[in-house]
């Protein structure tokens, strides 16, 4: 058997670090971010070192047995003669300990691998794949024709500081938040749209290719370093901070965080980045779409973890549910050796099981003895649900990826706009930020757009129909989009089956759906991350495996 252990990792991977086993076969064992191990956010700097532990002890496996090391970025290019070799690099950037035992290691281009992971993880047998982020070891936007049995084809590389990702990290960045935050940018932007305004345009398109409003630097091709990079990155961003702070006439908010919705120079600037988004997204999927030559196209890069920009985009459109920089680890060991079975989208169910706690240690179970614990009913779960209860689910192998899909989330019946207030109260977020909405496949289609692949994974806004208002006003955005997922069978057993009783009682089968996680804090992963989040936030009960858990002042009446 051959052993492929693919990662995003430092010193190239600096964020959102991840491991992903796959098998001679090509077919994924385990995946998981290491947020999710070592329970911080984005895992800055750090090593996979828990992701890779997992992934082996999914398999039975140790170190030794591993073939191949497969990275998503191209480090010999990035960080010339920093490692003596293979071993050294692996030492650093991977933590386990291979003995006497090197593993080849395979180094993947950064858009290469995003590639990959989108492309292979589709229903499609060949499609135009559009990559797009903040920048990969020498360009921020690649088009590429994939095609199964057939080596893929880089059609259009643009050069690296004329990026998108890097004009909407200096929005973010404008807006007092994170350039990891780019959801909240995408979020406010919405207000803008609902009022209408007018913003300057900041591209010009022509028929195959587009100008930003800041002017991409002279760079120098194919042995740029980090630190060249980190500098070019530090001048543009600076450049489109100046830009914005133009176009608002301040260099910042005025308001804080929580009200910046009072802000209009907060809106106009985070709905100027929306827009430059969509108009040249939108542009380089048409032109993805005629230069593969076919109509299916896939997306990926942090940029198409941009709901709102995917959700205008026509089908056939599939984002894999890791668009962003831990799905290299998927794509560079997918570049290694392709998936032989390739028929269907990705099933995200490839994380920790709830109650996992490893091979090489093993805490005591958790003490639950301060809850109240009964065998899980789907009946009083509906109850609890319909009564106005909020509640949190823990059940099975944990989804990757960002969003979470009812394996590891927070739910609610979203019956009144009130309910948007309570559970960003739960999680101590920004009221004005939305939620998603949750049902079965034949209920989505009467409560919002339809999309074929992009509601899998809860990545792509929809506008919501009069129904859909009405019904789920909780889950409706300002702008009136909606972020849906539907749940195809039993993918997730607890959430799918509530709605179907919900359906059976006559209720709309609808809920909200928010990851499981308080303030920055990463998605729960395991049993005791599920029970420490249930104990600190304000939640009524906690669906863990096939246990149901509510706290001793919480075990009946409606709230």
């Amino acid at each position: 058997m051959t052993w492929i252990l693919g990662v995003n990792a430092p010193p190239t991977g600096w964020h959102d670090s991840a491991a992903c086993l796959i098998d001679e076969n090509g077919e994924i064992i385990a995946f998981t971010e290491e947020e999710r191990c070592n329970r911080h956010r984005h895992s800055l700097y750090r090593k996979p070192l828990g992701a890779a532990r997992f992934c082996l002890e999914q398999a039975g496996i140790s170190p030794a047995d591993i073939d191949v090391v497969a990275l998503g970025w191209d480090s010999e290019q990035l960080y010339p003669r920093r490692f003596a070799g293979d071993a050294d690099f692996l030492a650093y950037a991977v933590g386990l300990d291979f003995g006497d035992h090197t593993p080849e290691v395979v180094r993947v281009p950064h858009h290469q691998a995003h590639a990959a992971s989108s492309f292979y993880a589709s229903p499609f047998s060949k499609a135009g794949v559009l990559v797009i982020d903040g920048h990969g070891e020498n360009e921020s936007s690649t088009i590429w024709t994939y095609e199964d049995g057939a080596a893929p084809r880089l059609e259009h590389t643009w050069q690296r500081t004329a990026s998108l990702g890097y004009a909407y990290d200096a929005a973010s960045t404008w807006l007092g938040f994170s350039f990891l935050n780019a959801g909240k940018t995408m979020g406010l932007a919405a207000y803008g749209r609902a009022a209408q305004l007018e913003v300057e345009p900041l591209v010009d398109l022509t028929p195959d290719d587009f100008r930003l409003a800041v002017e991409p630097l002279t760079e120098r091709r194919g042995s740029t370093t980090a630190d060249e990079i980190k500098e070019h990155y530090d001048t543009v961003v600076g450049r489109w901070r100046e830009r914005y702070t133009k176009i608002a006439g301040a260099d910042g908010p005025t308001a804080p965080e929580e009200r910046l919705t009072e802000d209009p120079n907060a809106i106009l600037v985070a709905y100027t980045a929306q827009r430059l988004i969509e108009q040249t997204v939108t542009h380089l999927a048409a032109l993805t779409r005629k230069t593969s030559g076919v109509d299916q196209l896939c997306l990926s890069g942090g940029v198409a973890l941009n709901c709102s920009t995917n959700g205008t985009l026509p089908g056939p459109l599939y984002v894999p549910p890791v668009p962003h920089d831990a799905g290299v680890a998927l794509g560079a060991a997918w570049t290694v050796r392709p998936p032989t079975k390739h028929t269907g989208p990705l099933s995200p169910y490839l994380g920790t099981d709830v109650h996992h706690r490893g091979h090489a240690h093993r805490p005591a179970a958790p003490d639950t003895s301060d809850l109240v614990r009964t065998d899980l009913d789907i009946d009083e779960l509906t109850t609890l649900l319909l009564e106005g209860r909020i509640g949190a689910v823990a059940q099975g192998r944990s989804e990757v990826g960002p969003r979470a899909l009812c394996r590891r989330s927070i739910i609610a019946v979203p019956n009144t706009a009130d309910v948007n207030t309570r559970v960003n109260t739960v999680k101590n977020r920004e009221q004005w930020r939305p939620f998603a909405g949750v049902t079965r496949p034949a209920y989505g289609a009467q409560l919002w757009e339809q999309q074929e692949h992009l509601s899998r994974y809860m990545l792509g806004a929809a506008k919501a129909t009069e129904l859909g208002r009405r019904v789920a006003p909780g889950v409706v955005h300002i702008d009136g989009t909606t972020r849906p997922q539907v749940l195809h069978g039993d993918e997730a057993p607890a959430v799918g089956a509530a709605l179907d009783c919900m359906e059976r009682r006559g209720a709309p089968p609808v809920l909200l759906n928010t990851s499981f996680n308080d303030k920055g804090e990463p998605i729960v992963n395991t049993a005791a991350d599920a029970l420490a989040a249930f104990r600190s936030m304000d939640l009524d009960f906690l669906v863990l495996g096939d246990d149901l858990y509510r706290k001793p002042n919480r075990t009946g009446g409606t709230r």
